[in-house]
């Protein structure tokens, strides 16, 4: 019987013995031992991090190894990894949580602080004392979660006028 040795594209850059990476009209390829196991688009960082992560996972190569190929800091590896063995797939790819949604202003926060703008509090002076950012509350107010008082409304309701 013969030995095949793995056959890489000639443009492949190795990661490890067995590993290697090429990019081919905006497509990376991962290829295992001269067989392509994943792709994904070169300007997705997520599926990189996940696909880098889970090789360093099944032991295709050390993150030392990934750090060289593509140039990037220790750090760097060391997170993505931790968000792989710690969370899986879902850290890379599942739903963000926090998208459109101030996490400090929920709940009787929210309510303090909506009772302070009706009150004609400024933004400034409610987030020093919720202890939030003025950014949040500013934030929340473009989201229509929070309404700020306006010059005209608060003239309406002392007049009686329309």
């Amino acid at each position: 019987m013969k030995l095949l040795l793995p056959l890489f594209p000639a443009d492949t850059k190795l990661i490890s013995a067995s590993l290697g990476v090429y990019e081919q009209e905006g497509i990376v390829q991962h290829i295992v031992n001269g067989l392509p196991v994943y792709a994904h688009n070169k300007e997705d960082l997520n599926a990189f991090r996940f696909i880098t992560s889970n090789f360093i996972h099944q032991g295709l190569c050390r993150k030392i190894d990934v750090q060289r190929c593509f140039h990037l800091s220790e750090d760097s590896v060391q997170r993505s990894y931790n968000k792989f063995t710690k969370e899986g797939v879902d850290a890379f790819f599942g739903a963000d949580g926090r998208k459109g949604k101030a996490y400090k202003i929920t709940g009787t926060k929210r309510e303090n602080i909506q009772q302070k703008l009706n009150s004609g509090q400024s933004v400034n002076s409610i987030a020093k004392e919720e202890n939030v950012a003025e950014s949040a509350i500013r934030y929340g107010i473009k989201q229509g979660y929070l309404k700020k008082r306006t010059l005209l409304s608060t003239l309406q309701s002392c007049c009686g006028c329309q």
